[in-house]
């Protein structure tokens, strides 16, 4: 083989298992005869929240140990993530994505059009795990996208990772949803029309904190700072399921209201309810305890 440093940058949530695959991934560039490390970066640290992962492979030892910012590989965890991130930024013309949706490569918008690798993780990883932890079958994508690791090197990874942390059965499910999506993956070219935006930002410096207080309420640079600024988050496009609210059977007892830990729920003044689903992370609490089964979880996120 021939030298070559090749970049993969992994897109996700908090809890898909987007560091579990770039590490899986490097580990079995290991076992491929490659050189390869691995490394996350985190935004905040919590459930839902977008993370970014790397995997680098090459012939020779790497002594690089920056973030990747001109990925060969593009792997899109979470397809909503290009709607809030500009996620395919720096991809290389010549490089190519793989994205979990249930859209063929010629119907998704990636922003930038390069050859595409589709597959609907999250169904299979419901239906191989009963958990939207697409991460090992995102993997299985992975291995018809490039040439350099092998399926069956991905495979003896996942067995190895996945069943010392969480045993033999739990790993030979992720196997099977790895192999399931290297079947279904689809190729093709995705779309280049969505423009590539990058939302607001501003950091504090060490200057702008105030020592031992919060900050003070105010704009910087058009975002809003302070206690009460997180408003601006808006966190319903973390939601793989949406309740939907059948207000026939409602009996007003409150419960979804006083349960749901994100404020989304609103009472209104006959004490029916309304969903402010720009926040709803689709947890799911508020059709579990409702009495009156007048809430349901459907796949996907959508409004109603």
């Amino acid at each position: 083989m021939g030298a070559r440093l090749f970049e993969v940058r992994f897109h996700g949530r908090g809890g898909q298992g987007a560091v579990m695959a770039a590490q899986t991934l490097a580990e079995a560039a290991v076992l491929a005869g490659y050189f390869a490390q691995a490394f996350p970066y985190f935004g905040a640290e919590r459930r839902g929240a977008p993370v970014k992962a790397f995997t680098r492979i090459d012939t020779k030892r790497i002594a690089l140990k920056s973030q990747i910012y001109q990925p060969d590989l593009l792997v899109i965890l979470d397809e909503g993530l290009p709607s809030i991130e500009p996620v395919a930024e720096g991809l290389k013309p010549e490089g190519r994505a793989v994205i979990n949706t249930s859209l063929p490569p010629e119907e998704y918008d990636l922003g930038v059009e390069v050859e595409c690798f589709t597959v609907d993780a999250t169904t299979i990883a419901l239906e191989k795990l009963k958990a939207p932890i697409v991460n090992t079958s995102i993997l299985g994508a992975i291995a018809r996208a490039q040439d350099m690791v092998p399926l069956k090197c991905i495979l003896d990874a996942i067995m190895d990772k996945f069943g010392e942390r969480l045993g033999e059965r739990a790993a030979k499910a992720n196997l099977e949803a790895a192999e399931a999506a290297y079947s279904q993956v689809m190729s093709g070219r995705c779309r280049g029309e969505r423009i590539l935006r990058k939302g607001q930002q501003w950091l504090p410096s060490w200057e702008d904190i105030p020592p031992g207080v919060a900050l003070i309420v105010g704009s910087k640079e058009g975002v809003v700072i302070g206690p009460g600024s997180s408003w601006q988050n808006f966190t319903g496009t973390w939601r793989t399921q949406t309740p939907i609210y059948i207000q026939e059977k409602c009996v007003r007892c409150l419960r979804c209201w006083w349960a749901c830990p994100e404020g989304t729920i609103k009472r209104l003044d006959d004490d029916y309810m309304r969903w402010d689903y720009r926040y709803c992370k689709g947890c799911g609490i508020c059709a579990n305890i409702c009495p009156a089964k007048a809430v349901e979880m459907k796949r996907g996120t959508k409004e109603w």
